[in-house]
């Protein structure tokens, strides 16, 4: 398991309940969740397979922006 961290703009809970329907549905999340208390509302991703890009990318294409922390 590898847990993958984003800096995104899901700064209030209506934009999280939104990004949530994309990240539950996804099949290779096992679990998530956002630090909206941190600047840059941090996004941690537990997943086996997915990549960093992967989760750009979904999130991206919902109308979000996400993009991974080094």
């Amino acid at each position: 398991m590898q847990v993958l961290v984003f800096k995104t703009n899901l700064s209030d809970p209506q934009l999280v309940d939104s990004a949530a329907i994309h990240l539950s549905a996804h099949p290779q999340i096992q679990r998530w969740n956002i630090d909206r208390h941190d600047c840059d509302n941090v996004l941690r991703i537990e997943t086996e397979s997915l990549q960093p890009p992967d989760v750009e990318r979904l999130l991206s294409l919902a109308g979000f922006f996400c993009k991974e922390l080094d």
